[in-house]
């Protein structure tokens, strides 16, 4: 076994990785940028070594820094992660020739399957069924327009470098397949160094379901049964699970089957993926093939048991597999949630900033579910706009599908970040949502779901009721707290609360009242509605906490909680709402207030997220037409084209191309 190894990656991954060396015995060591100086994954680590500027392409991405690094510290092997190097055969090559091991295939495998081009040859070459499409590079805008036509539409673009949703559009005419071509190879030439692109047919309402082999150096390989993927936005995948609920046992085992007959056929010997767009009706077609260890990899590890980092160690050590395919069976049902840094509100937009509060759930096992965070950030830390957004993975395992659902949801109501925005109001809303618990997906879901984007709803039903209740339980020990605060004047009657209390919430025409009474017992709250119901509430919070965990009437229930002016923000099952408790009388008055109205920017163009302004595709005095293109602003990888909303006339610049520009910049002014 390898004494020392070093990661070739940063945050979740890089964490994710040292936990399992470090209980294996394993020292580790961290490389890290300039950005990452103060980063979990470089403290976590044995020894670390800094590898140069923020920039991947200065840092992560340069073979030779990482080379240096292992024969600077003496690490005898590296482990890739995933993204970054992972993929590169010229990487597994260079580590090779320095005589220091590739955690991952070998470089033939990796160049057969790695390349998603060169991949559909070879399945094509093994008898795999694969997507129609055109397996050759393709030089300019014009011939992917060609060879889109004789496919026909609508058909993906993708880069063949690419992964993790960079590089990658669905284009249905030939206009999009236009615009759709040079971003996607800008975004790929920008990610991975490689803008390599190619085209295929694109399965119109399909579902994303891939395997997990696991092979090693004499010759065994097996599966470890399927991941659905289906839940995704702008071919990133946002919700994972395993098993599927589209499979039956007999289409998982061919499924499998293929999967371990092609990596078979590329000798592969390490973890990898690989993937399948599927149809409702269950049949399949091979999509492609990643030669590393994937992010949702915590699902397939807590159906098997199996750690899938500690096999990669030791397979790339020469270890035989220690277990075969009959010995792998699935147990329960897994789901994960990536957490992200970027606003639904905002189209998902990408979010920087220091992460001034983070309290995730507490990991572990009870009552049968499993909860795990895989996590590379801490409270205080910096979420970069150099690398990808990814804050935390949420994962929970129980006996059904339903149950790890149910876990899920519950677990992200009590997940409390603050400092920068993030997505789960998004996910919680998901968890809820009939569709998804129905399993009836799709990787049109969330498109087909939410077409008009996404706000944060406004509690309804239940939901609203439990807010509410907690709402009046919390402003009932906010003013006990506050009796108890010494040196206060003297009276001569004693204060007494008002016994009916009114609890709003939200604002304006969305504003829902509550009438009701409070009478607290001994670690024990009963809330009396005007409508006759009433709830036993059962909490340990206290003032100041970030989630509100309790009972009520004997279900558990956690909520987010945030002060505001004269009241709290709640939020639970993806639902939010400013709650403020009253008298009757200052309810009263409360609904003669006035409300504040938001800035008029319907003459400025703002930059929707801190980013690097690409190019500006628009001069002073221009007229420009509705859909138009108005600039493209780079964060996290991605390109974010900002468009005309309506015709306007561009009256000043206020931004150029090169330019980092923080959220709600102006970029531009519009004149009339």
């Amino acid at each position: 076994m390898f004494k020392k190894i070093l990661i070739a990656n940063r945050g979740e991954i890089a964490c994710r990785v040292i936990k399992t060396a470090r209980r294996m015995g394993i020292p580790t060591v961290a490389v890290y940028s300039a950005a990452d100086m103060d980063a979990m994954h470089v403290r976590m680590a044995d020894e670390a070594v800094a590898i140069g500027p923020a920039p991947a392409a200065e840092s992560y991405l340069v073979i030779e820094k990482i080379i240096a690094a292992c024969r600077q510290t003496g690490a005898e092997a590296v482990h890739p992660g995933y993204g970054f190097l992972s993929e590169r055969e010229a990487f597994a090559l260079a580590l090779k020739e320095a005589g220091i091991t590739f955690i991952g295939p070998n470089s033939h495998a990796i160049a057969a399957m790695g390349d998603k081009i060169e991949s559909k040859k070879a399945a094509a070459a093994a008898g795999v069924s694969t997507v129609p499409g055109y397996l050759g590079t393709i030089e300019s805008a014009e011939d992917a327009m060609t060879i889109a036509g004789e496919i026909g539409y609508p058909v993906m673009l993708k880069a063949s470098a690419g992964g993790g949703g960079k590089g990658m559009r669905i284009a249905w005419n030939a206009d999009e397949v236009k615009e759709g071509f040079e971003r996607s190879r800008s975004e790929a030439r920008s990610a991975f160094g490689d803008d390599r692109m190619f085209v295929e047919k694109f399965i119109v309402n399909p579902r994303h379901i891939e395997i997990q082999v696991l092979g090693d150096k004499h010759g065994n390989v097996i599966h470890l049964g399927e991941r659905e993927c289906s839940v995704q936005r702008r071919n990133q995948k946002v919700v994972e699970e395993a098993p599927s609920p589209l499979l039956d046992p007999g289409t998982r085992a061919k499924m499998g089957a293929q999967a371990v007959a092609l990596a078979k056929a590329v000798g592969y010997d390490s973890a990898g993926t690989v993937e399948f767009v599927a149809g409702q009706d269950r049949s399949f077609y091979f999509l492609e093939m990643n030669t590393r260890l994937q992010v949702e990899h915590p699902v397939t590890e807590l159906i098997t048991g199996i750690d899938l980092v500690e096999q990669m160690i030791r397979v790339a050590a020469g270890e035989k597999l220690a277990f075969k395919q009959d010995d792998i069976r699935l147990e329960g049902w897994a789901v994960e949630s990536r957490i992200y840094a970027e606003d639904p509100t905002r189209n998902f937009l990408p979010s920087i900033g220091r992460l001034t509060l983070y309290r995730p759930p507490a990991e572990g096992k009870a009552g049968g579910i499993t909860l795990r965070n895989d996590t590379g950030v801490e409270e205080g830390g910096q979420i970069s706009m150099f690398y990808d957004p990814m804050i935390a993975k949420l994962v929970t395992h129980a006996p059904t599908r339903l149950e790890a659902i149910e876990a899920q949801a519950r677990a992200l109501d009590a997940f409390a970040i603050d400092g920068i925005r993030h997505n789960i109001p998004f996910l919680g809303t998901l968890m809820a949502h009939p569709r998804w618990k129905s399993g009836a997906l799709s990787t049109g879901f969330i498109a087909e779901e939410f077409p008009g984007g996404f706000d944060v709803p406004m509690p309804q039903g239940e939901t609203a009721r439990a807010i509410a209740a907690v709402a009046a339980v919390i402003d009932h020990r906010l003013n006990a707290r506050k009796r108890q605060i010494s040196g206060q004047m003297a009276t001569t009657r004693p204060v007494r609360f008002a016994e009916t209390r009114i609890v709003q919430l939200g604002m304006g025409e969305a504003r829902q009242s509550f009438e009701l009474t409070v009478d607290e017992g001994l670690g024990e709250t009963h809330v009396r509605f005007a409508d006759g119901a009433s709830d036993l509430v059962v909490t340990h919070w206290k003032p100041g906490d970030p989630v509100w965990h309790g009972a009520i009437s004997g279900v558990e229930r956690a909520m987010r909680v945030e002060a505001i002016p004269n009241g709290v923000r709640l939020a639970m099952a993806g639902a939010a709402a400013d709650a403020r408790v009253y008298t009757r009388r200052e309810a009263e008055l409360a609904a003669l207030m006035p409300e504040k109205r938001g800035a008029d920017t319907s003459r400025v163009l703002l930059c929707p997220m801190p980013g690097l302004v690409k190019s500006i595709a628009v001069s002073e005095g221009q007229e420009v037409k509705a859909g138009e293109t108005l600039a493209v602003v780079e964060a996290m990888k991605m390109e974010n084209v900002l468009r005309a909303e309506r015709d306007v006339t561009i009256s000043k610049l206020r931004a150029k191309a090169g330019e980092s520009l923080a959220v709600d910049a102006v970029i531009m002014e519009f004149a009339g």
